[in-house]
């Protein structure tokens, strides 16, 4: 896939930080599919970031430049993990992608399909095929701005309460897109 020259001004954030609880609290960033790491999959889908930023522990090797940051204290949750991602960011952006590492079939036409969605709006989640809305957009930085809740508030705050007063576009995942894998059973699922 082509680089898409038009991104500029587009920044990625993939989380890698969360409990995995229900997978014995692996990190799921080196679990692999293909052979190739959850993380290179995810750093794959922002192809066309002018940069990314890893939110969690940098427990492996990335073949792209990425900088690794982390909420403090960790486990805050995707609202912590994403504004923390932001603050990170070593220049402006105008547009934020927001990726869960967990889901390997995002790809970067997704991405470019998000930013589509967001035109004149405050930016597109991925939805699934029961309207469900997914670890996985595009936002408007200066809208991310407006919303963003003081620090104290930020940790365990849920995703959907954040982006409650935003005017989103809800784009209907192709294929697996929407699938992320949050057991081991999804693992194999994916892996078969």
């Amino acid at each position: 896939m082509d680089f898409d020259l038009d991104a500029a001004g587009f920044s990625g954030v993939l989380l890698t930080g969360g409990t995995a609880a229900r997978m014995d609290g692996i990190d799921k960033s080196s679990l692999e599919l293909g052979g190739r790491t959850l993380l290179e999959i995810g750093l794959d889908a922002f192809l066309d970031a002018d940069e990314v930023v890893v939110v969690g522990p940098p427990t492996v090797p990335t073949t792209r430049p990425v900088t690794f940051t982390r909420e403090d204290p960790p486990f805050g949750g995707p609202v912590a993990g994403l504004l923390t991602g932001v603050d990170a960011l070593l220049r402006p952006s105008r547009l934020i992608g927001v990726l869960a590492v967990d889901m390997p079939h995002v790809s970067a036409g997704t991405f470019r399909r998000l930013r589509a969605a967001c035109s004149g709006r405050d930016g597109a989640l991925l939805v699934d095929e029961t309207g469900r809305r997914q670890l996985c957009g595009v936002l408007d930085a200066t809208s991310l701005a407006r919303v963003r809740p003081g620090l104290e508030r930020q940790h365990n705050m849920a995703l959907r309460a954040l982006l409650a007063d935003l005017d989103l576009a809800e784009l209907p995942g192709i294929g697996d897109e929407p699938r992320d894998i949050d057991t081991w059973a999804d693992l194999r699922d994916h892996d078969a």
